[in-house]
């Protein structure tokens, strides 16, 4: 079978219809999360540790039960609380805190994506980079596969 993309992503490749359609053949099975640690909390019966509830376009298929416990833990951080739990990783010591939004924090100046990843588990909310920017109902989605909302050539 030919690959359906040349290029190589930095994150997921689903393609909008295929979500569609993964979505439709189990909405009467068991509950099905879009990223990996929200259901991995589900199954421990914990809140999200990524905060992915700040990105509530990925929470509309979350159990309900879900949801209730992502929202009780859903603290917007301050950004001296930020540069705080920044502070110790070597690979953040260019940190700067862009903005504080409900939804997520914006950060420039992390070497890697590893502090990121640290900072968001830490926190237990959305940190975003700004070289990488949130592009809204595309949430840690390649470009490949997606164009403006619909699929891709």
């Amino acid at each position: 079978m030919p690959e359906p993309y040349e290029e190589t992503a930095r994150q997921k490749i689903v393609p909008e219809t295929l979500e569609q359609r993964i979505l439709a053949a189990f909405s009467s099975s068991a509950p099905l999360f879009r990223k990996t640690s929200c259901g991995v909390a589900y199954a421990h019966g914990l809140p999200d540790y990524n905060g992915h509830y700040g990105i509530r376009e990925l929470c509309d298929i979350c159990p309900l039960s879900q949801l209730e416990l992502c929202a009780s833990a859903h603290r917007v951080p301050s950004a001296d609380r930020v540069r705080k739990v920044a502070a110790n990783l070597h690979e953040a010591r260019g940190l700067v805190v862009a903005d504080i939004t409900e939804h997520a924090t914006v950060v420039s100046g992390l070497e890697t994506e590893q502090p990121r990843y640290y900072l968001q588990h830490a926190l237990g909310f959305q940190v975003h980079d700004v070289r990488h920017p949130h592009r809204e109902r595309r949430h840690g989605r390649a470009d490949i596969g997606w164009k403006d909302g619909t699929l891709g050539d």
